[in-house]
């Protein structure tokens, strides 16, 4: 959905007569308010001009932008068979660090190589929050910020195909990639967080937990920027500039 979504807008704005329709399609509604209201619930940063409406990443400077910098823990790969164990999240706009979400999340039973992995056991989830409610309380966090994730792919899809689980609406909030960004701006043998982590002088100790892994990935968008040309002036122009071929 986000990719039909996204696609319909392009790098343009679009006329309310051509995409009230195709979303009522879409989501099965067809009163204009309540799509909006669907739609800026599910993350999607959606202005309106006139008789026309755009991202909202297009009109906003980076500057001006909220940013969620997100990692999570999970118990495998595939959201299908597997489930998250924690959440951290780092809300940044304008510089610096303005909240921040982190909790584990309930699981009966830790997989031998992930408890090794980031030291988070069963016992440790035995009182945490049903996934749930974490997902829930984690979707109000976000809000319609910028995902910012290393490998934003996983991280994104994860969350969104597990709040489907729960019949919730998937995220349709812009998202940036930090390993592509990186990529872009950073000359580096490898590109994974950690390497990153150690490469840059970040100096986080403690990795594969998401909290620290987020301010570890906020760090790296940071330095990235310093290297950005001068044509990358907003939002959407930065999300763009993550997709362009790498150094």
């Amino acid at each position: 959905m986000y990719k039909k979504v996204y696609a319909k807008f392009q790098k343009d704005s679009i006329e309310r007569e051509k995409f009230f329709p195709y979303m009522g399609e879409i989501l099965g509604v067809f009163d204009e308010d309540l799509i909006l209201e669907l739609l800026r619930d599910c993350g999607l940063w959606i202005e309106e001009s006139g008789d026309r409406l755009e991202l909202g990443t297009l009109q906003k400077d980076i500057k001006d932008g909220v940013f969620c910098f997100v990692d999570i823990e999970t118990t495998g790969s595939k959201p299908n068979h597997s489930s998250i164990i924690e959440i951290g999240a780092i809300k940044y706009h304008g510089g610096e660090i303005i909240d921040t979400f982190e909790t584990l999340v309930f699981s009966q039973s830790v997989p031998e190589n992930i408890t090794e992995l980031t030291g988070i056991d069963a016992g440790m989830l035995a009182d945490a929050p049903s996934e749930r409610e974490v997902l829930q309380r984690f979707r109000k966090f976000l809000g319609n910020s910028v995902f910012v994730a290393h490998n934003v792919v996983f991280d994104y899809g994860f969350i969104s195909d597990r709040l489907l689980r729960y019949n919730e609406p998937y995220l349709l909030n812009p998202r940036l990639c930090t390993v592509e960004l990186a990529r872009r701006g950073i000359l580096s043998a490898r590109y994974s967080l950690g390497h990153l982590n150690a490469f840059l002088g970040i100096g986080i100790d403690k990795q594969h937990r998401a909290l620290s892994d987020a301010f570890i990935c906020l760090k790296v968008f940071e330095i990235a920027q310093l290297t950005l040309p001068n044509h990358v002036q907003n939002i959407q122009g930065l999300i763009e500039y993550t997709r362009g071929k790498k150094l």
